[in-house]
């Protein structure tokens, strides 16, 4: 297969979920005797993604390597590096050793409901759209406060998405907007995610792909007893 057909994951695994109140790092807390990181890494293993990218934090890379990818045979990990300071750092870094592969789909390891559905569309929309983001229409009404915490306007919620990850892209469009914002001082606090990055350092316009409300990110230790549903509700505590 050419090059230009193949798709890999860059799978993030570096993030110290400070907010989970754990000395682990949230990405290895347990889900049914699995870490958490192990789900993510199932799904695109059984996609049709051709590789996957693993980034771990510092001094993890042995870790992840011997005790995950192989313990659980991974085979489509091909690579696993370490991350850097923030995740914008670490998905420059999986990004760069992404090896002949026209596409790419950045995903966080803590979300462990993503499915081969999701990433299925993500990769359609890459295609399709050259950059996309798996999101779904928020349900709540939301505010926007001032610097005191009152109410100061409330958007439309219909144009309101709440973005997941994968999100995913022509493999050169993100590495070379990557590359500019790695260059530019002036940004790099300022992004939250990889469609930001593109939105900001390219011209190019970022589609919206319906993922799914059960795709959550897991934060805090109410997540993962969320998580643990739904999980559930597809069979994997068996």
């Amino acid at each position: 297969m050419e090059s230009r057909g193949r798709t890999a994951a860059v799978v993030l695994a570096a993030g110290k979920g400070t907010r989970m109140g754990s000395q682990v790092h949230k990405q290895y807390l347990e889900l049914y005797g699995k870490p958490l990181l192990y789900y993510a890494l199932y799904a695109f293993e059984n996609s049709s993604v051709d590789e996957i990218i693993l980034v771990t934090g510092p001094g993890e890379v042995r870790y992840c390597r011997e005790e995950i990818v192989e313990r659980y045979g991974f085979s489509k990990v091909t690579v696993v590096t370490e991350g850097g300071r923030e995740r914008y750092h670490s998905v420059y870094q999986g990004l760069k050793a992404v090896k002949n592969c026209g596409y790419v789909l950045i995903h966080d390891g803590a979300r462990p409901c993503v499915t081969g559905d999701i990433i299925e569309a993500a990769s359609d929309g890459a295609r399709k759209y050259k950059a996309c983001a798996v999101g779904m229409p928020v349900k709540d009404t939301i505010k926007i406060s001032d610097e005191n915490e009152f109410a100061s306007m409330t958007p439309d919620r219909n144009r309101l998405w709440l973005i997941q990850t994968p999100q995913a892209f022509e493999y050169e469009l993100v590495l070379q907007a990557y590359e500019k914002l790695m260059s530019s001082e002036e940004y790099q606090g300022r992004v939250t995610d990889d469609a930001m990055v593109v939105e900001t350092m390219t011209q190019e316009k970022v589609k919206l792909i319906r993922g799914d409300y059960a795709n959550i990110k897991i934060t805090t230790p109410e997540d993962m007893e969320i998580a643990e549903v739904l999980l559930k509700r597809n069979n994997w505590e068996k």
